[in-house]
């Protein structure tokens, strides 16, 4: 049996068939969602995306990100090693501290376009409540 028959997919066909092969080209392409789906799922807390933007203006140690967040030294490391393992944050051990930067300085255009999908459901927030009367 080679490796692709091993790899299946539910069927949702009316007539109840146990499951459908994975395309060699769809697996690649599951793949490669699993992927973002990491470095998504990395950025998904308030502290975590709040370290990102500090990194994006310059390098810091984990004291200083620790000081910023008014967390825990064990805390912030654990945030700084999620982004690490993902890709997003990369360090430099200086004697006795760890400094850490941004591993692609592009994830602050990913920010960017965050912050025009929030504005964007605000309008259309704005448009459902409709004009506001004053009185009774």
């Amino acid at each position: 049996m080679n490796n692709q028959q091993d790899k299946r997919v539910p069927c949702c066909s009316p007539v109840g068939c146990s499951s459908t092969p994975i395309p060699p080209t769809l697996d690649a392409e599951l793949a490669a969602y699993r992927a973002r789906a990491q470095v998504l799922k990395a950025l998904a807390h308030p502290a975590r995306l709040y370290i990102v933007d500090r990194l994006a203006e310059r390098e810091h140690c984990v004291c200083e990100l620790q000081e910023q967040i008014g967390a825990d030294m064990s805390t912030v490391s654990k945030h700084l090693l999620v982004l690490k393992n993902a890709g997003v944050v990369s360090n430099d051990k200086r004697g006795k501290q760890v400094w850490y930067s941004l591993s692609v300085p592009c994830i602050r255009n990913f920010f960017g376009c965050i912050e025009e999908t929030l504005q964007h459901n605000a309008r259309a927030q704005l448009e459902l409540a409709g004009p506001q009367t004053g009185g009774r």
